[in-house]
C-alpha cells in the first residue's frame, strides 16, 4: 500500500483529493496525514516519510517549492495540484513533472495518479529533476531540461542538444558527443519548454541551437559545427535568419 500524504491550504481540495482516492486506488493508495501550509506540511513529512505527496503550488505561507527545497526527506514522488498559473504550469513542464488543474478533473486525476503508480511500484532509479523545476519556477536563467523517456528521465544541458527533430508524436534530440535521446512529445510541445533564446524553430519539425549554426546555406539548411545540414523551410527563412544572425 502507498502512503499518501496532501498538502493544500484549501480543505475542500484536501477532501476532494482523499475523496478520489477513497473511490479510484482504495488498494493502492492510503492517505496517512495532510497539512494546510509549508510549515505544517514538512513537519508533517518529516514524520511520517511517504511514498507520495499531493502537493499545492500556492501554501497559504509559500509555494510548493519553498517546501521542497527545505526537506530533509526526498524520497517521494509529487503529483503537483495548481489552478491555471502559466508560468508555474511551464516550470513543471520543464521540469517533465506530473500535475493536475484545479478543479479536479477525475479523468485527468486516475491517470496522473495510475502513472506515479507505476513509478513507485517499478525498479526505475529517480533523478532528482525538481532543482530543474524550481530554478525555472524563480526565474533563474535556465539551463537544463528534463527529458522523460519510456524508461528513463534524462537531465540534460540545454548547451548540448545540437538540435531536435520532430515525427509525429516523437521528438528526437540530437546532442553533443552523447547518444539522441528519443521523447514522446511532439515539437509543438517541445517549443513550449525550450528557450527561444537560444533555439530557433526553422522548420515545421526542426527546432536549432543557434550556437552551433556555422552557416546559412543557399540551398536551404543551417550547416552545424558538426558539419551536419539542418532544413530551413521557405516560409520561416526571414525569421530564422533573423533570429540566427540579426
Amino acid at each position: 500500500m502507498i502512503e499518501a500524504v496532501i498538502v493544500d491550504d484549501e480543505s475542500y481540495i484536501r477532501d476532494d483529493v482523499r475523496e478520489k482516492i477513497q473511490e479510484y486506488f482504495p488498494n493502492d493508495i492510503k492517505v496517512i496525514n495532510e497539512a494546510g501550509s509549508v510549515k505544517e506540511g514538512i513537519a508533517v513529512i518529516e514524520g511520517v516519510k511517504p511514498s507520495l505527496l499531493f502537493l499545492d503550488i500556492d501554501l497559504s505561507d509559500g509555494n510548493a517549492f519553498d517546501l521542497i527545497e527545505k526537506l530533509a526527506f526526498k524520497n517521494y514522488k509529487v503529483i503537483f495540484i495548481t489552478g491555471f498559473d502559466s508560468h508555474a504550469i511551464k516550470a513543471i513542464k520543464v521540469g517533465a513533472l506530473d500535475y493536475i488543474l484545479k478543479p479536479i478533473d477525475d479523468l485527468e486525476f486516475q491517470n496522473a495518479v495510475k502513472k506515479a503508480i507505476r513509478h513507485l511500484e517499478s525498479d526505475e532509479i529517480s533523478v532528482d529533476n525538481t532543482s530543474v523545476t524550481i530554478d525555472y519556477f524563480n526565474k533563474v536563467n535556465q539551463k537544463q531540461i528534463v527529458l522523460d523517456t519510456i524508461e528513463s528521465k534524462f537531465i540534460v544541458a540545454l548547451d548540448d542538444i545540437l538540435y531536435c527533430k520532430s515525427d509525429g508524436n516523437y521528438t528526437e534530440f540530437f546532442l553533443n558527443n552523447n547518444p539522441s535521446i528519443l521523447i514522446s512529445k511532439p515539437m509543438k510541445k517541445i517549443s513550449e519548454i525550450i528557450p527561444e533564446q537560444l533555439f530557433v524553430r526553422c522548420h515545421q519539425s526542426y527546432l536549432v541551437n543557434k550556437t552551433y549554426i556555422k552557416r546559412y546555406d543557399k540551398n536551404g539548411f543551417f550547416v552545424l559545427q558538426n558539419d551536419v545540414n539542418v532544413p530551413v523551410a521557405t516560409r520561416r527563412k526571414d525569421f530564422a535568419l533573423k533570429a540566427v544572425f540579426g
